[in-house]
């Protein structure tokens, strides 16, 4: 065999290997009793032309199939990290396979800026799968149209 098939086979068989690795890592279903979520919200994008004001829609799924899951807080910070508001007044509970959505208030100019977060904070009764909590942002400027997603992180697990 020569060296350029070798070399092809090795690269072949390392892409298999990573693609099934990562299927692996990504079909892996994790139980928690509880978490404290950050998710990225932007008010703005700015191009080289013009500045494309955003509105955020945050949406709480919970996955689990036979468990609810109470939503304790929802917080919106700007990017210097000051609190905007906090969308709970009271405890929000999520059915099996129920989803919320909180939509922020229209910025007049994107005041909140582009590391606009939101803090999520939940708890179950029980073990349950993680919820997904994610934004989605959507925005126009004339003509164009424009969105984008983010996924929330992790930054706090109940270890009970």
């Amino acid at each position: 065999m020569n060296i350029i098939k070798k070399v092809t086979l090795v690269n072949t068989l390392s892409i298999i290997t990573l693609l099934f690795l990562g299927g692996l890592a990504a079909g892996e279903v994790k139980l928690v009793k509880g978490q404290t979520i950050y998710v990225p919200s932007y008010s703005n994008v700015v191009t080289d032309v013009y500045r494309v004001v955003l509105r955020a829609n945050l949406i709480i799924n919970n996955t689990d199939p036979n468990q609810s899951i109470t939503i304790v807080r929802i917080d919106h910070y700007d990017t210097s990290g000051k609190l905007v508001e906090k969308y709970l007044s009271q405890p929000l509970t999520l059915g099996p396979l129920a989803a919320t959505r909180v939509i922020i208030k229209k910025p007049e100019h994107g005041d909140e800026g582009a590391g606009a977060n939101f803090v999520v904070q939940w708890r179950a009764q029980n073990f349950v799968t993680e919820p997904l909590i994610e934004c989605i942002m959507v925005g126009s400027y004339g003509t164009q149209g424009h969105s984008f997603s983010s996924i929330g992180r992790v930054i706090y697990e109940e270890k009970n």
